[in-house]
């Protein structure tokens, strides 16, 4: 998939755990893991804006784009 999620990334920038964060979100650890992880379909926009205020950082440190050219395909 050409988005790719940044969540770990920020996750250690910030020092935080994982359940950290999904308890400051409001979101279970699994469902942090599957959109860390990059399996999900979707993020609400409610999730990515609590995941933003949480981390104090903006959608684009979270979510990236690569094309099929990066990404080897």
């Amino acid at each position: 998939m050409p988005i790719v999620v940044d969540i770990d990334v920020m996750l250690a920038r910030r020092k935080m755990s994982v359940g950290d964060l999904a308890d400051r979100v409001g979101i279970t650890p699994a469902n942090l893991a599957v959109l860390k992880n990059g399996r999900a379909k979707a993020v609400r926009f409610a999730t990515l804006a609590a995941l933003c205020e949480v981390l104090k950082c903006q959608p684009g440190d979270l979510l990236r784009w690569e094309g099929e050219d990066a990404a080897g395909g």
